[in-house]
Protein backbone atom coordinates (compact mmCIF):
# COMPACT_ATOMS: atom_id res chain seq x y z
CA UNK A 1 0.00 0.00 0.00
CA UNK A 2 1.70 3.21 -1.22
CA UNK A 3 1.95 6.74 1.25
CA UNK A 4 3.61 8.75 -1.65
CA UNK A 5 5.38 11.89 0.21
CA UNK A 6 3.87 13.98 -2.45
CA UNK A 7 -0.03 13.40 -0.76
CA UNK A 8 1.27 15.75 2.23
CA UNK A 9 0.45 19.37 1.34
CA UNK A 10 4.19 20.76 0.30
CA UNK A 11 4.12 20.33 -3.31
CA UNK A 12 1.77 17.60 -4.07
CA UNK A 13 0.16 18.56 -7.56
CA UNK A 14 3.49 18.24 -9.60
CA UNK A 15 3.66 14.20 -8.80
CA UNK A 16 0.06 13.53 -8.73
CA UNK A 17 -0.53 15.56 -12.21
CA UNK A 18 2.25 13.43 -14.03
CA UNK A 19 1.40 10.36 -12.39
CA UNK A 20 -2.17 10.95 -13.91
CA UNK A 21 -2.18 13.36 -16.84
CA UNK A 22 1.23 13.25 -17.93
CA UNK A 23 0.31 15.28 -21.18
CA UNK A 24 -0.12 18.94 -19.46
CA UNK A 25 -0.35 19.24 -16.08
CA UNK A 26 -2.17 22.81 -16.29
CA UNK A 27 -3.83 22.18 -19.11
CA UNK A 28 -7.43 23.65 -18.64
CA UNK A 29 -9.30 21.24 -20.71
CA UNK A 30 -7.96 17.61 -20.02
CA UNK A 31 -8.98 14.96 -22.25
CA UNK A 32 -11.79 14.05 -20.82
CA UNK A 33 -13.12 17.95 -21.12
CA UNK A 34 -15.04 20.01 -18.51
CA UNK A 35 -18.91 20.03 -18.70
CA UNK A 36 -19.51 22.81 -19.89
CA UNK A 37 -16.71 22.41 -23.14
CA UNK A 38 -18.69 21.90 -26.34
CA UNK A 39 -16.37 19.00 -27.75
CA UNK A 40 -17.46 15.63 -26.98
CA UNK A 41 -15.55 14.16 -23.52
CA UNK A 42 -15.02 10.63 -23.55
CA UNK A 43 -17.15 9.66 -20.87
CA UNK A 44 -20.04 11.47 -22.52
CA UNK A 45 -21.09 8.09 -23.52
CA UNK A 46 -21.39 6.61 -20.29
CA UNK A 47 -24.16 9.01 -18.37
CA UNK A 48 -23.79 8.52 -14.79
CA UNK A 49 -26.14 6.06 -13.37
CA UNK A 50 -27.36 7.90 -9.57
CA UNK A 51 -28.27 3.89 -8.97
CA UNK A 52 -25.06 3.08 -8.92
CA UNK A 53 -23.30 6.15 -8.33
CA UNK A 54 -23.95 6.13 -4.34
CA UNK A 55 -21.72 8.67 -3.44
CA UNK A 56 -18.62 10.62 -5.07
CA UNK A 57 -16.93 13.37 -2.89
CA UNK A 58 -13.41 15.12 -3.04
CA UNK A 59 -11.60 15.80 0.25
CA UNK A 60 -8.89 18.13 0.68
CA UNK A 61 -6.59 17.97 4.45
CA UNK A 62 -9.14 14.54 5.49
CA UNK A 63 -12.50 17.40 5.06
CA UNK A 64 -14.99 17.06 2.49
CA UNK A 65 -15.12 20.08 -0.30
CA UNK A 66 -16.80 18.79 -2.32
CA UNK A 67 -19.81 16.37 -3.65
CA UNK A 68 -20.24 16.03 -6.95
CA UNK A 69 -23.24 14.70 -8.40
CA UNK A 70 -21.38 13.08 -11.10
CA UNK A 71 -18.42 11.13 -12.64
CA UNK A 72 -17.69 14.07 -14.42
CA UNK A 73 -17.94 16.43 -12.00
CA UNK A 74 -16.02 14.71 -9.81
CA UNK A 75 -13.16 14.14 -12.43
CA UNK A 76 -13.41 18.14 -12.79
CA UNK A 77 -13.57 18.90 -9.28
CA UNK A 78 -10.43 16.38 -8.01
CA UNK A 79 -8.21 18.06 -11.43
CA UNK A 80 -9.03 21.50 -9.65
CA UNK A 81 -7.70 20.23 -6.18
CA UNK A 82 -4.49 19.40 -7.08
CA UNK A 83 -3.76 18.33 -3.31
CA UNK A 84 -7.08 16.77 -3.14
CA UNK A 85 -8.65 13.05 -2.79
CA UNK A 86 -11.81 11.61 -4.56
CA UNK A 87 -13.70 8.79 -2.57
CA UNK A 88 -16.34 7.05 -4.96
CA UNK A 89 -18.57 4.56 -4.01
CA UNK A 90 -20.07 2.49 -7.00
CA UNK A 91 -22.92 0.05 -6.61
CA UNK A 92 -22.91 -2.65 -9.41
CA UNK A 93 -21.71 -0.34 -11.89
CA UNK A 94 -22.22 -0.17 -15.58
CA UNK A 95 -19.12 -1.09 -17.82
CA UNK A 96 -19.47 2.49 -19.68
CA UNK A 97 -19.11 3.65 -15.90
CA UNK A 98 -16.57 1.96 -15.34
CA UNK A 99 -14.88 2.22 -18.28
CA UNK A 100 -14.74 6.27 -17.93
CA UNK A 101 -12.65 5.53 -13.99
CA UNK A 102 -10.16 3.73 -15.73
CA UNK A 103 -9.81 6.37 -18.73
CA UNK A 104 -9.64 9.06 -15.74
CA UNK A 105 -7.47 7.00 -13.54
CA UNK A 106 -5.49 5.18 -15.83
CA UNK A 107 -7.06 1.94 -14.25
CA UNK A 108 -6.29 -1.34 -15.57
CA UNK A 109 -7.90 -3.86 -17.67
CA UNK A 110 -7.67 -6.81 -16.08
CA UNK A 111 -8.28 -5.08 -13.08
CA UNK A 112 -11.67 -3.35 -14.47
CA UNK A 113 -12.67 -6.70 -15.84
CA UNK A 114 -12.43 -8.33 -12.36
CA UNK A 115 -14.41 -5.23 -11.01
CA UNK A 116 -17.23 -5.82 -13.55
CA UNK A 117 -17.45 -9.48 -14.01
CA UNK A 118 -17.39 -10.15 -9.72
CA UNK A 119 -16.86 -13.17 -8.38
CA UNK A 120 -13.23 -12.76 -7.63
CA UNK A 121 -11.08 -14.62 -4.86
CA UNK A 122 -10.13 -12.25 -2.23
CA UNK A 123 -6.91 -10.82 -3.57
CA UNK A 124 -4.70 -7.99 -3.64
CA UNK A 125 -2.45 -6.82 -6.65
CA UNK A 126 -0.62 -3.54 -7.85
CA UNK A 127 -0.65 -1.77 -11.15
CA UNK A 128 1.58 0.56 -11.49
CA UNK A 129 0.69 3.07 -8.74
CA UNK A 130 -2.67 1.81 -8.40
CA UNK A 131 -3.74 -1.13 -5.72
CA UNK A 132 -6.84 -3.06 -6.32
CA UNK A 133 -8.27 -5.43 -3.47
CA UNK A 134 -10.52 -7.68 -3.70
CA UNK A 135 -12.66 -8.03 -0.49
CA UNK A 136 -15.73 -10.55 0.66
CA UNK A 137 -17.93 -9.43 3.18
CA UNK A 138 -19.79 -11.57 5.33
CA UNK A 139 -23.58 -10.69 7.50
CA UNK A 140 -25.38 -13.19 9.62
CA UNK A 141 -29.19 -13.10 9.01
CA UNK A 142 -30.48 -14.35 12.14
CA UNK A 143 -33.56 -15.08 10.34
CA UNK A 144 -32.62 -17.93 7.68
CA UNK A 145 -29.41 -19.01 10.25
CA UNK A 146 -27.29 -18.09 7.27
CA UNK A 147 -24.36 -16.12 6.12
CA UNK A 148 -24.65 -13.87 3.16
CA UNK A 149 -21.44 -13.18 1.44
CA UNK A 150 -20.63 -10.22 -0.48
CA UNK A 151 -18.03 -8.98 -3.02
CA UNK A 152 -16.60 -5.57 -2.87
CA UNK A 153 -13.45 -4.16 -5.09
CA UNK A 154 -11.62 -1.36 -4.01
CA UNK A 155 -9.12 0.62 -6.44
CA UNK A 156 -6.85 2.64 -4.43
CA UNK A 157 -4.31 4.84 -6.28
CA UNK A 158 -2.09 7.83 -5.00
CA UNK A 159 -5.05 10.88 -4.91
CA UNK A 160 -8.31 8.89 -5.13
CA UNK A 161 -10.47 5.58 -3.69
CA UNK A 162 -12.87 3.53 -5.94
CA UNK A 163 -14.82 1.01 -4.44
CA UNK A 164 -17.02 -0.96 -6.63
CA UNK A 165 -19.80 -3.25 -3.91
CA UNK A 166 -22.00 -6.41 -5.83
CA UNK A 167 -24.06 -6.91 -2.98
CA UNK A 168 -25.31 -5.44 0.17
CA UNK A 169 -22.26 -5.57 2.81
CA UNK A 170 -20.58 -3.76 3.96
CA UNK A 171 -22.20 -0.61 4.73
CA UNK A 172 -19.71 1.72 3.35
CA UNK A 173 -22.01 4.55 4.26
CA UNK A 174 -21.12 4.52 8.05
CA UNK A 175 -17.68 3.93 6.91
CA UNK A 176 -17.08 7.17 5.10
CA UNK A 177 -18.91 9.12 8.08
CA UNK A 178 -16.37 7.84 10.42
CA UNK A 179 -13.26 8.46 8.10
CA UNK A 180 -15.12 11.79 8.17
CA UNK A 181 -15.31 12.31 11.90
CA UNK A 182 -11.43 11.91 11.96
CA UNK A 183 -10.28 14.45 9.32
CA UNK A 184 -6.87 13.66 10.45
CA UNK A 185 -6.60 9.96 9.67
CA UNK A 186 -8.55 10.57 6.87
CA UNK A 187 -6.13 13.49 6.06
CA UNK A 188 -3.31 10.60 5.21
CA UNK A 189 -4.79 9.82 2.17
CA UNK A 190 -6.87 7.23 0.38
CA UNK A 191 -4.55 4.58 2.52
CA UNK A 192 -6.19 5.69 5.52
CA UNK A 193 -9.74 5.40 3.66
CA UNK A 194 -8.42 1.65 2.68
CA UNK A 195 -7.54 0.36 6.33
CA UNK A 196 -11.59 1.78 7.42
CA UNK A 197 -12.57 -0.11 4.64
CA UNK A 198 -10.68 -3.29 5.84
CA UNK A 199 -11.29 -2.50 9.45
CA UNK A 200 -15.22 -2.34 8.40
CA UNK A 201 -15.30 -5.97 6.68
CA UNK A 202 -13.31 -7.59 9.48
CA UNK A 203 -15.40 -6.02 12.09
CA UNK A 204 -18.79 -7.35 10.18
CA UNK A 205 -16.93 -11.13 10.76
CA UNK A 206 -17.66 -10.98 14.27
CA UNK A 207 -21.32 -10.92 14.41
CA UNK A 208 -21.04 -14.27 11.79
CA UNK A 209 -18.57 -16.06 14.26
CA UNK A 210 -21.06 -15.48 16.56
CA UNK A 211 -23.92 -16.54 15.24
CA UNK A 212 -22.28 -19.53 13.78
CA UNK A 213 -21.15 -19.97 17.41
CA UNK A 214 -24.75 -20.37 18.36
CA UNK A 215 -25.77 -22.75 15.32
CA UNK A 216 -22.91 -24.82 16.42
CA UNK A 217 -24.19 -25.55 19.85
CA UNK A 218 -27.97 -25.71 19.10
CA UNK A 219 -26.40 -28.47 16.04
CA UNK A 220 -24.46 -30.50 19.27
CA UNK A 221 -27.89 -30.50 20.98
CA UNK A 222 -29.78 -31.94 18.27
CA UNK A 223 -27.27 -34.72 17.45
CA UNK A 224 -27.35 -35.99 20.84
CA UNK A 225 -31.63 -35.56 21.18
CA UNK A 226 -31.51 -37.51 17.66
CA UNK A 227 -33.38 -35.11 15.60
CA UNK A 228 -33.15 -36.38 12.39
CA UNK A 229 -32.99 -33.40 10.45
CA UNK A 230 -29.51 -32.38 11.89
CA UNK A 231 -27.48 -34.01 8.95
CA UNK A 232 -28.66 -31.35 6.46
CA UNK A 233 -28.07 -28.40 8.70
CA UNK A 234 -24.75 -29.70 9.37
CA UNK A 235 -24.02 -30.01 5.90
CA UNK A 236 -25.40 -26.75 4.61
CA UNK A 237 -23.37 -24.94 7.95
CA UNK A 238 -20.37 -26.61 6.35
CA UNK A 239 -20.72 -24.96 3.24
CA UNK A 240 -21.38 -21.83 4.42
CA UNK A 241 -17.81 -22.44 6.17
CA UNK A 242 -16.21 -23.35 3.60
CA UNK A 243 -17.11 -20.02 1.76
CA UNK A 244 -16.23 -18.03 4.84
CA UNK A 245 -12.78 -19.54 4.86
CA UNK A 246 -11.97 -18.72 1.51
CA UNK A 247 -13.33 -15.40 2.55
CA UNK A 248 -11.03 -14.70 5.23
CA UNK A 249 -7.97 -17.00 4.95
CA UNK A 250 -7.11 -14.78 2.08
CA UNK A 251 -7.01 -11.64 3.71
CA UNK A 252 -4.13 -12.87 6.48
CA UNK A 253 -1.99 -12.94 4.23
CA UNK A 254 -3.01 -9.97 2.19
CA UNK A 255 -2.47 -8.07 5.11
CA UNK A 256 0.85 -9.20 5.91
CA UNK A 257 1.53 -8.39 2.37
CA UNK A 258 0.81 -4.80 3.18
CA UNK A 259 2.83 -4.97 6.29
CA UNK A 260 5.87 -5.87 4.51
CA UNK A 261 5.60 -2.91 2.41
CA UNK A 262 5.18 -0.34 4.93
CA UNK A 263 8.89 0.76 4.76
CA UNK A 264 8.78 0.69 0.75
CA UNK A 265 6.14 2.43 0.26
CA UNK A 266 6.36 5.06 3.61
CA UNK A 267 3.23 4.14 5.19
CA UNK A 268 2.30 6.84 7.83
CA UNK A 269 3.28 5.03 11.60
CA UNK A 270 -0.34 5.86 12.86
CA UNK A 271 -1.67 4.31 9.94
CA UNK A 272 0.82 0.86 10.57
CA UNK A 273 -0.88 0.43 13.89
CA UNK A 274 -4.22 0.32 12.36
CA UNK A 275 -3.24 -1.83 10.24
CA UNK A 276 -1.51 -4.14 12.44
CA UNK A 277 -4.59 -4.21 14.95
CA UNK A 278 -6.56 -5.27 11.69
CA UNK A 279 -4.02 -7.73 10.50
CA UNK A 280 -4.77 -9.49 14.31
CA UNK A 281 -8.50 -9.13 14.12
CA UNK A 282 -7.96 -10.91 11.18
CA UNK A 283 -5.74 -14.18 12.22
CA UNK A 284 -8.31 -14.26 14.79
CA UNK A 285 -11.31 -14.64 13.09
CA UNK A 286 -9.89 -16.89 10.10
CA UNK A 287 -8.40 -19.77 13.34
CA UNK A 288 -12.24 -19.59 14.65
CA UNK A 289 -13.29 -19.97 11.14
CA UNK A 290 -10.96 -23.26 10.78
CA UNK A 291 -11.89 -24.28 14.05
CA UNK A 292 -15.49 -24.20 12.78
CA UNK A 293 -15.19 -26.12 9.93
CA UNK A 294 -13.06 -28.83 12.16
CA UNK A 295 -16.20 -29.29 14.98
CA UNK A 296 -18.39 -29.30 12.27
CA UNK A 297 -16.47 -32.28 10.48
CA UNK A 298 -16.18 -33.64 13.96
CA UNK A 299 -19.97 -33.31 14.79
CA UNK A 300 -20.97 -34.91 11.50
CA UNK A 301 -18.37 -37.55 12.30
CA UNK A 302 -20.28 -38.25 15.98
CA UNK A 303 -23.72 -37.68 14.23
CA UNK A 304 -23.18 -40.47 11.97
CA UNK A 305 -21.57 -42.79 14.70
CA UNK A 306 -25.17 -42.30 16.76
CA UNK A 307 -27.49 -43.03 13.84
CA UNK A 308 -25.49 -46.00 12.92
CA UNK A 309 -26.04 -46.75 16.42
CA UNK A 310 -29.40 -46.38 16.41
CA UNK A 311 -29.76 -48.57 13.15
CA UNK A 312 -28.06 -51.55 14.69
CA UNK A 313 -30.07 -50.99 18.07
CA UNK A 314 -33.32 -50.96 15.52
CA UNK A 315 -32.24 -53.85 13.89
CA UNK A 316 -31.08 -55.98 17.28
CA UNK A 317 -34.90 -55.23 18.11
CA UNK A 318 -36.44 -56.53 14.91
CA UNK A 319 -34.24 -59.76 15.16
CA UNK A 320 -35.31 -59.68 18.75
CA UNK A 321 -38.71 -59.95 17.63
CA UNK A 322 -38.20 -62.19 14.48
CA UNK A 323 -36.44 -64.62 17.47
CA UNK A 324 -39.46 -64.51 19.63
CA UNK A 325 -41.52 -64.70 16.74
CA UNK A 326 -40.26 -67.61 15.54
CA UNK A 327 -40.21 -69.75 18.99
CA UNK A 328 -43.57 -69.08 19.30
CA UNK A 329 -43.98 -70.57 15.88
CA UNK A 330 -41.96 -73.75 16.50
CA UNK A 331 -44.28 -74.25 19.74
CA UNK A 332 -47.23 -73.97 17.73
CA UNK A 333 -46.11 -76.20 14.86
CA UNK A 334 -44.71 -78.86 17.91
CA UNK A 335 -48.03 -78.79 19.33
CA UNK A 336 -49.85 -78.89 15.56
CA UNK A 337 -47.70 -82.32 14.99
CA UNK A 338 -48.89 -83.86 18.16
CA UNK A 339 -52.14 -83.28 18.13
CA UNK A 340 -52.22 -84.33 14.25
CA UNK A 341 -51.29 -87.97 15.34
CA UNK A 342 -54.29 -89.01 17.30
CA UNK A 343 -56.28 -86.79 14.48
CA UNK A 344 -55.16 -89.10 11.88
CA UNK A 345 -55.54 -92.40 13.61
CA UNK A 346 -59.53 -91.17 14.82
CA UNK A 347 -60.24 -90.02 11.22
CA UNK A 348 -58.99 -93.37 9.85
CA UNK A 349 -61.04 -95.29 11.97
CA UNK A 350 -63.85 -92.79 11.54
CA UNK A 351 -64.46 -93.74 7.70
CA UNK A 352 -67.14 -96.40 8.79
CA UNK A 353 -66.20 -99.17 6.21
CA UNK A 354 -66.89 -103.05 6.92
CA UNK A 355 -63.99 -104.41 5.33
CA UNK A 356 -62.02 -102.60 7.74
CA UNK A 357 -59.97 -105.69 9.46
CA UNK A 358 -59.56 -104.07 13.39
CA UNK A 359 -63.40 -103.23 13.17
CA UNK A 360 -64.19 -106.98 14.54
CA UNK A 361 -61.10 -107.21 16.44
CA UNK A 362 -61.68 -106.80 20.43
CA UNK A 363 -58.48 -105.41 21.23
CA UNK A 364 -58.53 -102.88 18.77
CA UNK A 365 -59.87 -100.22 20.29
CA UNK A 366 -57.70 -100.51 23.55
CA UNK A 367 -54.52 -100.59 21.00
CA UNK A 368 -56.00 -97.68 18.67
CA UNK A 369 -55.99 -95.69 22.13
CA UNK A 370 -52.08 -96.86 22.86
CA UNK A 371 -50.88 -96.10 19.40
CA UNK A 372 -52.28 -92.60 19.51
CA UNK A 373 -50.91 -92.17 23.13
CA UNK A 374 -47.46 -93.50 22.35
CA UNK A 375 -47.47 -91.28 18.59
CA UNK A 376 -47.77 -88.25 20.84
CA UNK A 377 -45.87 -88.86 23.69
CA UNK A 378 -43.05 -89.68 21.30
CA UNK A 379 -43.47 -86.58 19.28
CA UNK A 380 -43.42 -84.37 22.61
CA UNK A 381 -39.91 -85.99 23.66
CA UNK A 382 -38.45 -85.50 20.55
CA UNK A 383 -39.60 -82.04 20.14
CA UNK A 384 -38.90 -81.17 23.96
CA UNK A 385 -35.31 -82.22 23.53
CA UNK A 386 -35.25 -79.91 20.60
CA UNK A 387 -36.38 -76.84 22.60
CA UNK A 388 -39.28 -76.62 20.34
CA UNK A 389 -41.45 -76.92 23.94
Amino acid sequence: MSERPDRRPPQPAAKRTGWRRPAAPAAPAPPAGPPTSPQPAPEAPAPPNHRSVIDSAVYRDGRRIASPATLAETFRQLREEPDGMAWIGLHRPTEPELHSLAAEFNLHELAVEDALEAHQRPKLERYGDTLFVVLRAARYLDAQEEVDFAELHIFVGPDFLITVRHGGAPDLSAVRRRMEGNPELLSLGPEAALYAILDAVVDGYAPVVEGVQTDIDEIETEVFRGDPAVSRRIYELSREMVEFQRATRPLVGMLHGLMAGFAKYGTDEELQRYLRDVADHVTHTSERVDGFRQALTDILTVNATLVSQQQNAEMRALAEAGFEQNEEIKKISAWAAILFAPTLVGTIYGMNFDAMPELHWAAGYPFAILLMAAVCVSLYVIFKKRDWL
